[in-house]
Order: structure tokens, then sequence, then C-alpha cells
């Protein structure tokens, strides 16, 4: 197995400079997808292989409930350092495990009383709560999806504002911009190297929507002006993983883009570009991550499997 069972540990440093220039130079839609992608590949084969180092970890501990076998001296030499690295792997898994399962938790609870809050509003898909704190965000999920606002928030704005605000909150329920968020969030917390990516993915979601929101209004200029009005007053999101207009991030960055044209659509960015070349380094990665993962992952079956009495 040798070392490339700890390659997918580091591999998500060579898709750091697609989440930076992801930004500037592809079109939101394009980015947001890519860069979930990259980040999901990665942070499952980074977990792949902490929990095959960890299996070597355990084998070493006295009492353990695996065979006998698989702490002979032939299995732990196929894992380098396996004398530190194998039980320093327990507690990194089960931070990972506890960190996963928390963020779910805490998502999966505030959309469940989010819903419960509006169980008693006639069933739209615009919920508009009589609230002196300003906030709107996309709430997918329940019956059907809705958007919640609360009357602070539109007291705040024009009626042209209004509907930039609408149409951008349908855009993130539309696409599901809460499945790319809850993906990368995830994927941070399965490896740390990945926070750029989770950055990235959730200035990159706000993009989308911007831009969808612009078509939909026929006003960029309007878009730009409620992204910057709700941004001053509003509290944001009740959690990360669900979107609104005023999520935090560099809005100005999101204005000054609304102000200017509509961003080319790409599929994939040319190749002789620095976000060309970042894009195939990231593919690189991300194929050398899952090819690494895969070796390791039969080499530990395989050898296990000959250590294992029958």
């Amino acid at each position: 197995m040798g070392v490339f069972v700890f390659l997918p540990l580091v591999l998500p440093l060579t898709a750091w400079p697609i989440a930076r220039l992801a930004e500037q130079h592809l079109h939101p839609r394009t980015a947001t997808r890519l860069l979930t992608v990259v980040a999901a590949v990665m942070a499952l084969c980074s977990t792949v292989c902490l929990a095959l180092v960890m299996v070597v970890g355990t084998a070493q501990l006295p009492g353990n409930p695996l065979p006998d076998g698989w702490s002979d001296p032939e299995v732990r030499a196929a894992v380098p350092y396996d004398e530190i690295v194998g039980k320093a792997a327990i507690p990194a898994l089960c931070a990972v495990v506890a960190a996963s399962a928390r963020a779910l938790w805490r998502h999966g609870r505030v959309r469940r009383r989010a819903h419960r809050a509006l169980s008693g509003l006639p069933d739209t898909g615009v919920a508009v709560l009589p609230d002196d704190v300003p906030y709107a965000y996309a709430l997918p999920g329940g019956r059907r999806d809705r958007v919640v606002v609360s009357t602070a928030l539109l007291d705040c704005l024009e009626p042209g504002e209004r509907r930039a605000l609408f149409a951008h909150e349908r855009a993130h329920l539309a696409a599901g911009h809460h499945r790319f968020l809850l993906a990368v969030r995830l994927a941070a917390l399965a490896n740390p190297f990945l926070r750029p990516l989770r950055t990235a993915v959730s200035y990159t979601a706000e993009r989308w929507a911007d831009e969808a929101a612009a078509r939909t209004v026929g006003d960029r200029r309007a878009v730009a002006t409620a992204i910057g009005k709700a941004a001053l007053v509003s509290r944001g999101t009740p959690v990360a993983t669900l979107a609104g207009l005023a999520a935090p991030g560099p809005v100005p960055r999101r204005v000054a883009a609304l102000l200017g044209p509509a961003p080319a659509v790409r599929t994939w960015p040319p190749v002789f570009t620095s976000v060309g070349l970042a894009a195939w380094a990231a593919a690189a990665g991300t194929a050398v991550s899952a090819m690494s993962s895969a070796n390791a992952a039969v080499t530990m079956f395989l050898i296990l499997r000959a250590a294992t009495p029958f």
C-alpha cells in the first residue's frame, strides 16, 4: 500500500488555485458544480484512507475485537509508520465522524424548526413573517420549498428590489444550492485542506443566484441594490448550509459583478489560461486521489483477507 494511502490526505492542496480563480473567471454555476465535485471526491478519498490507516492502528490495541491476524507484523508493515500514524488515525477519524454527524444534525434540526414555525401559515411558496428582525432565506424540504422573509426586511426594499429578493431566493431553491453548501461543509470537516473550496462555493452559489435573479428581473442594478441593502440590515440565514440573499461573504464583490456585464457561460475554461491550468491541476489531483484510495483499499482488503483465519 505504501505512501499511496497518505496521498489523498494532502492532495486537496492541488485544488487551492482553482478555488480562488474559479470565483473570478468561471461562470458561478460552473464554478459551484466543479468545486463541489472536487471537494466531495477528495473528502471521500481522504476519509477512506484515514479509515484504512486506522484499521492497522486499532489492531494494535489490546482487547480490540479485530482478528488476531490483523496485528501481525506482515499486516502492519503494509502501512508505513503504522506505529504512530495508525494510532493517531483513531482519534482523527472519530473527530471527523463526530463533526460531520453534528453538522448534519444541526442542519436537520434548523430545517425542522423552521418548517414547524411556518406550520400555521398558508401553504404558499413565500412565507412573510411579521418580525422586527430583517432576514430572508430559502427553506427547502417539507411539503414544498419556500422562501422565508420578514416584514422588517421587506420594509427596507423598494418594489423592484423585492422582486429581486424573491427571484434570488427562488433561484437558490430551484438549483438546490443547500445541497452544494452542505456537501462542501462536510468535505471541509473531513479534510481541513478543503476549507478554501467551502468558502469559494459559499460565494459562487450566491453569485449563481444573483445572475439568475438578474435574468428574471431584467435589471442587474436592482439586484445589486437589493443585495447591498439586505447585507447592511439582515441577520443572514439561520445556518450556513441554507442560502440567502444576504449570506456572509464578500458582498462588495457580488455587487460589483452585478454592475458589470453578465459572465460568459463555459462548461470548461480554456486550457492555456491560469484558470484552465488550475482546473486541470484540480482534476488531476482528484483523479490521483481517487486512484490512490482505490489502490490502498484493494491492497488492504487483500492483505487482511490473507491474514484472516477461516
